[in-house]
């Protein structure tokens, strides 16, 4: 039900080695049409990430020697860089294949970051970029509405037909009825929200019994 990032991936990405050469990594990323390419070990697994702005850093120079602060010092070696592993920045930022697509959101955000690199058992297997997990937008609300009903409340909940509806407006997804006690509301939602097109959850679900209240046992006369 939940959205991966294997399933918006691209799968099988460029990467170089770190011995791949300036004009190589170049010529790639114009070929390809990519902005970064990954550079990988001789197992495949990610080491680090050239970027356009990495290789731009010729143009730019080496820094005046009173600006060496670390940022300084980073671009006055890719300035003169000539092979990846002097060229990249490092470490590459990834992610695991079967993370959700709410999760791989987070992180872009976290590392001010254009893209992941996904990794099963550490090595790279795709690229998931910030237009790949807005993919998912373009389900139609029915689409969205038939798996919510079908898999979140008949599926997981097993909830009886009639005691709960869904309604999906541009993403919207509204649930009305009453499940027999809190935690099925709650669990209703949040189960709801990780369905693949939904923008946000206005759950108006009530119950019959608050299971999350702890009653004192009761004491005989």
């Amino acid at each position: 039900m939940c959205t991966t990032v294997s399933e918006v991936m691209t799968s099988d990405p460029i990467a170089v080695a770190p011995d791949a050469c300036y004009k190589q990594i170049a010529a790639l990323m114009t070929t390809h049409r990519i902005s970064a390419v990954p550079v990988v070990d001789d197992t495949g697994i990610p080491i680090g990430v050239v970027s356009e702005a990495d290789l731009l850093a010729r143009f730019r120079g080496p820094r005046p020697a009173l600006l060496a602060g670390r940022r300084a010092r980073d671009e006055s070696r890719k300035a003169k860089a000539l092979i990846a592993g002097d060229l990249m920045t490092t470490p590459a930022v990834t992610i695991e294949a079967g993370t959700s697509l709410s999760a791989a959101a987070a992180r872009l955000a976290e590392k001010a970051v254009r893209r992941l690199f996904v990794v099963e058992d550490g090595r790279l297997v795709g690229v998931v970029s910030r237009r790949d997990l807005l993919s998912s937008f373009r389900r139609t609300d029915e689409d969205i509405r038939g798996e919510i009903e079908r898999d979140v409340l008949a599926g997981a909940l097993r909830v009886a037909p009639g005691k709960a509806s869904v309604t999906v407006v541009d993403g919207v997804v509204t649930l009305l009825g009453r499940l027999d006690n809190r935690g099925a509301v709650e669990r209703a939602g949040s189960l709801a929200r990780e369905v693949p097109g939904v923008v946000t959850i206005r759950n108006r679900l009530d119950f019959v019994w608050d299971d999350d209240v702890v009653r004192p046992a009761h004491l005989g006369t």
